[in-house]
This record gives structure tokens, sequence and C-alpha cells, in this order.
């Protein structure tokens, strides 16, 4: 009785032993499979931007996106802290995401305007800048926060290589839906397209129709409009009016005036306050202020940006 005890206790120790051996190999394999395949970065991207009439008031400003003085400053002289900042990307420039950062900082969302100079659009579609499009839209995706982008903004005028009389419209729109693909195919669902035109007056016969850059309801998550008060008698309702008429024939996606901007010499206070009832009579998303000087003098005077402050203040809370 007491021999066979003690083999039996061997035994049980040998198959602890050995238990513990096999317990230990286990451990050591699902360790080292955890160190060579991390986890799936967290998808934590935000909910959609707001998309309740007369939300943003935007800006373009000198120096971006090198600097966000310039913006800092806009808000200084007019008491508007803007929602919306644009800067404008040559093809193979990558994200910016410091000005992302500092846009955040300060209560905004980057606009980025993406232009496909110096390159084929039917390149773009055909999928030969992949490369640089998947790392553009990683850096996107790493942001996590809201992003606006772009592409090939205008390209319903004749005076960019992507647009009107240089690239057919069938080539635009297959390179605009190759770009939201591989944007969606990387994940970088922290996106909003913005589909960008050039407005036209009813009269005007240079500018056609956009319906045939459109690239379809599931491409495009807003739609931008741009135009200029260049002319005296320029005002909200001929400048914008016919193009958001055409535009609601094609879609009821939100509308942002994307690029505008009063020349001084049309009188700045006036325009600015024509822009904000304008914004308000469409029930459009808000308006990007281009405070920049272009083929005209677009500098605001104080009375401009006075104006700016009072139509500001009405419009939303007023900067403390």
């Amino acid at each position: 009785m007491g021999r066979f005890s003690g083999d039996g206790r061997r035994s049980w120790l040998v198959v602890m032993i050995g238990l513990l051996f096999v317990l230990a190999a286990v451990g050591s394999y699902f360790a080292y499979k955890h160190a060579a395949d991390p986890a799936p970065p967290r998808q934590a991207f935000p909910a959609a931007l707001p998309a309740a009439p007369a939300s943003y008031i935007g800006l373009y400003e000198r120096g971006v996106p090198g600097s966000y003085a310039g913006v800092t400053s806009f808000t200084r002289e007019t008491g508007v802290r803007p929602q919306i900042v644009t800067y404008y990307s040559g093809w193979f420039q990558p994200f910016s995401t410091s000005f992302a950062k500092a846009a955040e900082a300060h209560g905004a969302v980057p606009l980025v305007q993406i232009n496909p100079a110096g390159v084929s659009v039917t390149a773009i579609a055909s999928g030969r800048y992949d490369g640089y499009l998947i790392t553009y839209a990683e850096a996107v995706r790493a942001h996590r926060l809201p992003v606006i982008l772009s592409f090939g903004h205008e390209m319903n005028g004749s005076w960019y290589s992507w647009g009107y009389h240089h690239t057919p419209p069938k080539v635009f729109v297959a390179a605009w839906q190759h770009i939201v693909n591989v944007f969606r195919t990387v994940g970088a669902r922290n996106v909003t397209w913005l589909w960008t035109i050039n407005a036209f007056a009813a009269t005007d016969n240079t500018i056609p129709s956009p319906a045939a850059w459109w690239p379809g309801r599931s491409y495009v998550t807003w739609v931008g409009l741009d135009g200029y008060y260049r002319q005296q008698s320029d005002q909200f309702v001929t400048m914008f009016g016919p193009t958001i008429t055409v535009v609601r024939e094609l879609t009821t996606k939100p509308i942002l005036i994307a690029e505008t901007a009063a020349a001084q010499a049309v009188g700045q206070p006036g325009k600015i306050a024509d822009l904000f009832a304008g914004v308000k009579k469409y029930e459009l998303l808000g308006f990007v202020w281009f405070d920049n000087n272009a083929e005209r003098n677009y500098a605001m005077t104080r009375a401009a940006q006075a104006a700016m402050r009072l139509g500001g203040t009405a419009y939303r809370e007023p900067v403390p």
C-alpha cells in the first residue's frame, strides 16, 4: 500500500510538470502572436459635420497652411472666428497634419482644395497615382477629426487644366469617383467630400451647367459654389441663384459658398451684408471668405471689417 502510494505520487508529479510545460508553451505562442499581429487601428471617427443652414463662416487667409497667424488676425479685426479654414494643395503635396491640428485648436475644420495641376486627370482615374492617394488618405484617417476635401474645384470653368475645354467631364468624373473609392478603401471615413463648381449668371454662356461633371449622389457630401462680387450691380440672387437652381435639379445635398469676396471698388460693406442675407435666404451652409488679393483688390477695408463683425454677430454668437 505504501509503495503503491509513492509511485502514484511520483506519477501525479510527472503529469503536473508536463502540464505546466504545455501551458507555458501555449502562453508563449499566444504572446508571440499578439506581438506579431498587433490590434487593428481604433476606428473612433467622429460623426458627420453639422449640415444645418447658416452653420459656417469660413476663411481662406494668406500664409496658410504654413502659418495660422493670418486667421487669428482676421478674428481680431472682425470678431469672426471661422469654423472652416481653407488651403489649396498641389498634387503630390502631403496632407498638412500640423495645419489641421492648428485648426482644431481654434475650433475649425480644415478644407483642402486639392488641385491636379501638372498631372493627367486620366492617369488619376486609371490608378497611376494611387500610392500618393493612399498615403494622403492614411494621413487624413490618422487625424480622426473631420476634414473637408475638394478635388479640381471650378471644373466647369475653362481656366484650369482639369476644367472645361481641357479635360472631358467624363474623365473628371472617373477621377473623382476613383479618389473617393481609394479613401474609402483605406478607411478614411472622416472626410466630407465637397464638389466645388463655379457659379454662373443666367445670362452667362461662357460657363456651362455643371450637370456633366456630377459624380453621383453617393460620391458627394456637400456642394460648393465659387463666385465673387466684381461689379457694383452684383447681388447674391443673380450671382448664385441660377446655379443653386441647377444644383437643386441634381441633388438636395447641402450647399456651401466655398469661395467668395467683394472687391473694394464695388462697395464691400453692402456686399458683405448681401452675402449674409443670401446664405440665409437660400438656407445654405454658410460661406468661405477669400481674404486675399487675386485679379482684383479684395483686401478688406475698415468698413468691410465692421460689416463682417456686424454680420457675424447677427449670424451666430459673437467672439468674446
